[in-house]
């Protein structure tokens, strides 16, 4: 490896009685303890000992995220070096097995939706595929929570394996996209590697999906989300988002699918959303991945 990661290596499944996995599941974890001991519960629960190859990737953390996720029995990779593409790139590379799941540390997976994501990925020319998202408004603010709502609905169409949470990839796929460049959107790269009919969406599975508490939590993420779409457009990638439009918007209205207040929060929000990204654009748009305080739980595990 380049940046001297620290593995560790538990015994061979071969020799210890366990079984050879059946998938691997890759965790970027930068400063993640207070979610990523509950994620890995949820991973893991029901699961047969070795069943599923999970290594989390503590990448420049100055919390007990290492510690955290050792204590749940997966694979640790350490790192100093900072960065998400960073963190999957070396996690990928101590993978056991395909395909591959690629899991935000603060979105929640089932092993009954990991099983169904293997099942899909297994089909006749899929390359990858993705869980449907559902959204945990708990504890979000009243006009996040109504502007999250609206958002969901009009980028529904086109997320696919974006904004999830969660990829997975088969060995075929993971050529396309493997090694992964130092871009700051890894799913949308991801997403615009394949052609419609080589991704899928597997309804059977869901990712429990945090999104931000406040309006300026969402703000920061919807900057970072805009510059990354900026950065893959620049690397002949399309954004996975495609381009939201008014009609869009009234159309959602018109069915009645969302209120005209909703309507005229998402609006507000949207134009402090595109102001700030020209602002911070202007400023060179350099953005560091980090953890997002404004979508996590209390410390804990």
């Amino acid at each position: 490896m380049n940046d001297a990661a620290d593995e560790d290596v538990p015994p061979d499944p071969g020799r210890s009685g366990e079984r050879w996995p059946v998938v691997s599941v890759v965790v970027p974890a930068h400063n993640e303890e207070a979610v990523v001991a509950a994620g890995l519960r949820r991973l893991l629960a029901g699961t047969a000992p070795g069943e599923f190859d999970v290594v989390v990737v503590a990448n420049a953390c100055s919390d007990r995220t290492a510690e955290v996720a050792r204590r749940a029995g997966v694979r640790v990779v350490e790192t100093p070096v900072p960065g998400k593409a960073n963190a999957l790139r070396l996690g990928d590379e101590v993978c056991r097995t395909f395909p591959r799941v690629y899991l935000d540390a603060d979105v929640e997976l089932s092993a009954e939706s990991v099983r169904a994501l293997v099942a899909a990925a297994g089909r006749p020319g899929v390359l990858a595929c993705a869980p449907v998202p559902v959204l945990d408004l708990d504890g979000v603010g009243w006009i996040a929570r109504r502007m999250h709502r609206v958002h969901d609905q009009l980028i529904a169409p086109f997320r696919a394996l974006a904004g999830v949470g969660v990829y997975v990839l088969t060995e075929r796929g993971h050529a396309r996209v493997f090694p992964l460049p130092d871009v700051i959107s890894d799913d949308g790269w991801v997403h615009g590697s394949f052609a419609p009919h080589e991704r899928v969406v597997v309804p059977e599975a869901r990712s429990l999906v945090r999104p931000a508490r406040t309006v300026s939590a969402h703000l920061n993420r919807r900057v970072r989300v805009r510059l990354g779409n900026r950065q893959l457009a620049e690397l002949g990638r399309s954004a996975a988002e495609g381009r939201l439009r008014l009609s869009s918007l009234g159309a959602l209205v018109a069915g009645r699918k969302v209120s005209p207040s909703d309507a005229v929060c998402y609006l507000t929000v949207l134009l402090m959303d595109r102001a700030l990204t020209r602002v911070r654009a202007r400023r060179g748009g350099q953005v560091q991945w980090g953890t997002d305080a404004g979508s996590r739980a209390q410390p804990g595990g």
